[in-house]
């Protein structure tokens, strides 16, 4: 059974910074692309960072470039998203997903998903 777990939200002040971590049971890491996405409430859910864990090749949303890092750690099957100088507009619920050797961060693409964590920043 594929299980992807998330964990690290919270609620922080503008300009703080948190990292979130997914650690992923039941795949072979090496051949997935793992991604962080995050959604609104009425919104559709978009991709805000990606590694594909066969060459850690990375995308990133041009609203979190600069201020995030995606790195992964493959002997504790665990993805990471540093996050840095938050701003409120980066309150959302965040997933983290997997696809067998996916090349984007469509989220239409991923597979895999976890239960979400919730990131909050005030103002």
């Amino acid at each position: 059974e594929v299980q992807l777990v998330e964990s690290g939200g919270g609620l922080v002040q503008a300009g703080g910074s948190l990292r979130l971590s997914c650690t992923a049971s039941g795949i072979i890491f090496g051949d997935y692309a793992i991604g962080w996405f995050r959604q609104v409430p009425g919104e559709e859910r978009v991709g805000v960072s990606c590694i594909h864990n066969s060459d850690f090749s990375t995308y990133y949303l041009d609203s979190v470039k600069g201020r995030s890092k995606i790195s992964s750690d493959n002997a504790k099957n665990t993805v990471y998203l540093q996050m840095n100088n938050l701003k409120p507009e980066d309150t959302a619920i965040y997933y983290c997903a997997g696809v067998e050797h996916g090349d984007n961060c469509d989220p239409n693409a991923y597979v895999y998903w976890g239960q979400g964590t919730q990131v909050t920043v005030s103002s």
